[in-house]
């Protein structure tokens, strides 16, 4: 799905949150090719309207393995893109970008997470910040997108994140039960600062 530019000029560099989208915003039901079975998470719209609120653009950036297995296509993949931004926008949410990798693990591309081609992609499409972009998952490989980029990545416990809770914590990586809580931390540590978002992890 192409970026929507709805509110383009206003994110000039403005930070953006890029996040997964299965197991983040849509409940993960393994390789969803039907739309009429997303389902919001936990949080999700709560969080994401938190985070539009302080400023930030709202990108998915998101795996789609099944494309390159041959489980899926591109075409069920952006008609679930396509519902979930319906959703969204009930909830009064604008996604300004969805991006995919449809590669498979073993294709070695440069924009399967934690490579930063998506995220890169979306830097040149809205003319984002990416030194001050935030990234939220529920999956290692989101977190150390954020890593790659310089970034704070952190980790969701909705989706598969319980998986990943106990390096994260080993690590120091900022951890919440869902997309809601990560935002409103999201909010307070820029608040603190002034309400100006900073570059790399918060200290």
């Amino acid at each position: 799905m192409a970026p929507t530019h709805e509110r383009l000029a206003m994110h000039l560099k403005h930070p953006v949150a890029f996040l997964d989208r299965d197991g983040t915003i849509i409940v993960d039901k393994h390789y969803l090719s039907d739309p009429g079975h997303v389902e919001l998470e936990n949080g999700a719209a709560d969080g994401m309207r938190a985070l539009a609120a302080a400023g930030y653009a709202l990108v998915v950036v998101s795996n789609q393995s099944g494309i390159g297995r041959g489980l899926l296509t591109r075409e069920q993949v952006e008609a679930v893109n396509a519902r979930c931004d319906h959703l969204l926008r009930q909830q009064g949410v604008v996604v300004e970008g969805w991006y995919l990798c449809p590669h498979a693990p073993e294709q070695d591309c440069g924009c399967r997470k934690p490579a930063v081609g998506l995220a890169l992609e979306a830097g040149r499409d809205l003319e984002l910040d990416l030194g001050r972009a935030i990234v939220i998952g529920d999956k290692r490989s989101d977190v150390e997108l954020g890593l790659a980029l310089g970034v704070t990545g952190i980790l969701v416990a909705t989706g598969h994140g319980m998986r990943d809770l106990e390096w994260a914590r080993a690590a120091g990586i900022p951890n919440f039960a869902d997309l809601g809580q990560a935002a409103a931390w999201v909010v307070a540590q820029d608040r603190a600062r002034g309400g100006v978002p900073a570059a790399g992890a918060p200290k």
